[in-house]
């Protein structure tokens, strides 16, 4: 596989610490240390490198593999939006097909509209027509996923745009997307996924603009398991051919999108999440139907854990963590002091590996204490959203499983509201929240349940890395 190209930009993540005169970094998915060898650092200036040779080519390489770095997106050179096919799955909804067809630049090569056996064909058909785009008809209803292999299976250039049909493209999104692809071990790029503004917005419509599933937030990132994020919607992907293979798992109704991203990473290849570059997507309004497509994301936990074993693990805890979960549930007097000593213990190990570094207890105490509140939001989740349905048995018996359930309840609100100051007050934003919650932790049950398998459900305890790593 060829190797970054020279005058390929990276810089350092924003999270990314540089300490001891730039010749450590602390970051990256999962967190780690890593001294620069002195002909790295010297090549790293004002948190960026440009990649010229070898020394360069391989930092490069480091940075972008641990989520260390990223590529400066602007400096790469342009890809012509004739290269790019779109692809877009569709089952009736001709008005928000529409919208985006209006939307897409007409400099792409082709715009293949792939009908999965709409009950009004001919409203689909006409809407293609007018566009100018190419329809593609399937006679029987096979799902989004075969549906966009479909027309994958028609793209005649070295780059495909999956995008479905209730999205508006903004612009200046597919080029921007389509500049991370000077990388050439990149297999799929997406954009964020932003809320399109609704005539009537009710405190759904503003719950989903604030805190929407599919909006992974604004802060670019390499796309892998196990890492801050770990999927990218289908909702719109832009993607090398030449590295897709067969596509998308036709079989799967839903968590195609996780699958084939997992599947891409699995194979050697870089999937990026792209935030400068964004879409507008037409959430839910109704009660049902929000809580029913939260269900449904929900069943597909099970499904990836068939495919992905090692991957769907809800919560990801080093074991002192979830020492540090055990010991605040047990809410005993003597907890805290435990909780506090496991701390220190813990900084002790990070700092005696951090001995290369000119102040290591200061380095070990702060990653010490952002593993503890990693593990505090991971507890939360398992209480109130993967785990529900047991928090909501074992709390008929156990008042420290209530006590616990109503702290983690309240903080998480408080948390995320002040976090994203939605446009909506915090009884309604608190209420949706836990909606939200109860009806995706329902569907990972449920999937479970119908597998006769646990997986989904299952935590994964896992050792830290070393801390210590040196980089060419």
């Amino acid at each position: 596989m060829s190797a970054l190209p020279d005058g390929f930009t990276v810089r350092l993540d924003r999270r990314t610490r540089v300490v001891d005169g730039g010749r450590v970094l602390i970051g990256g998915a999962p967190t780690r240390v890593a001294r620069l060898k002195p002909a790295a650092a010297r090549v790293l200036r004002d948190r960026e490198l440009v990649v010229r040779d070898p020394v360069t080519r391989g930092l490069a390489e480091h940075l972008l593999a641990t989520g260390l770095g990223d590529p400066v997106v602007a400096t790469l050179p342009a890809i012509p939006l004739t290269e790019l096919t779109v692809v877009i799955p569709v089952r009736d909804r001709p008005t928000q097909l529409a919208r985006l067809l209006a939307s897409v630049p007409p400099q792409v090569a082709a715009v293949l509209v792939v009908d999965d056996a709409s009950r009004r064909p001919q409203a689909v058909a006409s809407v293609v027509s007018w566009h100018g785009a190419r329809l593609i008809p399937l006679e029987v209803n096979v799902g989004a996923a075969a549906a966009r292999n479909a027309g994958l299976a028609q793209a005649a250039t070295p780059f495909v745009a999956f995008i479905d049909s209730d999205v508006v493209l903004q612009d200046g999104c597919l080029d921007l997307l389509l500049r991370h692809f000077a990388d050439p071990r990149l297999a799929m790029a997406a954009p964020r996924v932003l809320g399109l503004d609704a005539d009537e917005p009710n405190w759904i419509t503003r719950y989903e603009n604030a805190r929407s599933s599919l909006d992974l937030g604004g802060d670019a990132a390499s796309v892998r398991p196990r890492s801050p994020v770990t999927w990218v919607s289908s909702t719109c992907l832009v993607a090398r051919i030449a590295h897709l293979g067969a596509g998308f798992d036709a079989s799967m109704r839903v968590g195609e999108d996780v699958d084939l991203v997992w599947r891409l990473v699995d194979d050697g290849f870089r999937v990026r999440f792209e935030p400068a570059a964004t879409v507008l997507h037409e959430h839910r309004t109704r009660l049902r139907t929000w809580l029913g497509r939260k269900f449904f994301y929900g069943t597909g936990a099970h499904l990836l854990s068939v495919r992905h074993p090692d991957d769907v693990a809800p919560v990801v805890l080093p074991p002192w963590g979830a020492l540090v979960l055990a010991l605040l549930l047990a809410q005993r007097r003597w907890s805290i002091p435990a909780v506090a000593l496991t701390g220190v213990v813990v900084a002790g190990r990070i700092a005696k590996r951090l001995g290369h570094t000119r102040r290591p207890w200061p380095i070990a105490g702060r990653l010490t204490g952002e593993g503890m509140i990693a593990a505090l939001g991971q507890g939360f989740a398992l209480l109130l959203r993967h785990w529900w349905p047991a928090t909501l048995a074992v709390g008929l018996f156990s008042p420290r499983v209530r006590r616990a359930a109503a702290i983690a309840a309240v903080a998480d609100v408080v948390w995320e509201y002040l976090r994203l100051r939605p446009r909506l007050d915090p009884v309604r934003f608190g209420a949706a929240r836990r909606l939200d919650d109860l009806a995706y932790g329902a569907g990972v049950w449920w999937g479970a349940l119908r597998g006769r398998s646990p997986k989904a459900l299952l935590p994964a305890i896992v050792r830290s890395g070393r801390a210590r790593r040196s980089a060419e």
